[in-house]
């Protein structure tokens, strides 16, 4: 189960509480700034835009463990993502998502199989988990799979539709 109970960092310095999007389906990524992948920005932007209204959000989580492409501080991230692509979905602080400082939101992630039934480390930037209105983490998509992937977009609105 999705942990609403825990508090993260936005970038701006902020708190949230995961608890505050109870009720909306999700689509959990770690994202890097410097990355051959980060042009997917522009896709979760538009499926953030598309459904946003339905009861969707995109949480993005920045992180520096692969590559080190993302090592900006939160301002520089923040700055990046607006500017760039238009990034206006919830970014949070950066984490880790692999190893023994591995964050407790991605000690749950990890447990979970993708389409292969393979669980286990993220593999690359822009993994991503679809969570449910319940807070099941329904489907886990490896790094190269995009935002406009058809499978992904139907998971989602097959999500929004319950």
């Amino acid at each position: 189960m999705f942990p609403y109970e825990l508090e993260m960092e936005r970038l701006d310095g902020s708190k949230e509480s995961l608890g505050d999007r109870r009720g909306d389906v999700l689509l959990v990524v770690n994202v890097a700034s410097q990355c051959g992948l980060t042009p997917q920005y522009e896709g979760l932007v538009s499926l953030h835009h598309k459904y946003q209204d339905q009861g969707f959000t995109v949480l993005g989580f920045p992180c520096n463990q692969f590559g080190e492409q993302e090592p900006g501080s939160s301002e520089e991230i923040a700055t990046f993502c607006s500017t760039t692509y238009g990034v206006d979905f919830p970014m949070f602080a950066k984490i880790e998502v692999n190893g023994e400082n591995r964050h407790p939101l991605y000690q749950i992630l990890t447990g979970v199989e993708d389409g292969e039934n393979a669980a286990g480390d993220i593999q690359w930037n822009f993994e991503k988990f679809v969570v449910s209105r319940d807070g099941s983490v329904i489907r886990r998509f490896r790094p190269m799979v995009t935002p406009e992937d058809s499978e992904l977009v139907g998971a989602i609105e097959e999500l929004l539709a319950k």
